[in-house]
């Protein structure tokens, strides 16, 4: 990616049948912490897709809308939705200003989408994104291989690894599953 979002931790997964995301809740401003219970993550299209955003709250807020328009627009077709927000991120002449990432799942399909196009799907369906993306990325690696622990328990035990570790994230979490 063409820059890294220093805030926040948000990750998702389909893990034994269930989907799950979580992310922390703190909103950090320059160096200072300015809230603690921000929600990042939420259920879309009648509750069959997940989202989270890294970066500006305002801007997260802009993208949410747009792909939930293509949500509607495309009946729930994430990778179609996906490829379409990606797209009019990339070349909209507003829109390629927004500082944000998104991570999205379905209980078929895990996708990050950046305002650059890109749009990935991650090998293993783990998606992360955020300054503590990678430390909870490693932890759900390991307690999917390691452990009997629920897609909710991998979540948010993989959060409570990168708030302990990054200092843009908390451990006042929130957990959303279809």
């Amino acid at each position: 990616m063409s820059h890294i979002i220093r805030s926040t931790t948000v990750i998702g997964l389909t893990w034994q049948g269930k989907s799950v995301m979580g992310s922390d809740g703190q909103v950090t401003v320059g160096n200072a912490v300015m809230k603690h219970s921000a929600k990042k993550v939420r259920k879309l299209y009648n509750n069959t897709v997940l989202a989270g955003f890294a970066g500006a709250a305002a801007d997260a807020f802009t993208l949410f809308t747009k792909f939930e328009d293509y949500l509607e627009k495309h009946r729930g077709n994430l990778e179609r939705s996906a490829v379409e927000l990606a797209k009019e991120w990339r070349t909209d002449k507003y829109l390629r200003h927004l500082e944000a990432l998104l991570a999205v799942l379905n209980n078929e399909k895990s996708l990050v989408i950046s305002g650059t196009g890109e749009l990935i799907e991650p090998d293993d369906g783990i998606v992360a994104i955020g300054s503590g993306g990678s430390y909870a990325l490693a932890a759900a690696r390991m307690l999917v291989k390691h452990s009997h622990l629920s897609a909710r328990e991998v979540v948010e035990e993989s959060l409570r690894t990168a708030g302990s570790i990054c200092i843009y994230t908390n451990t006042n979490l929130t957990l959303e599953e279809l």
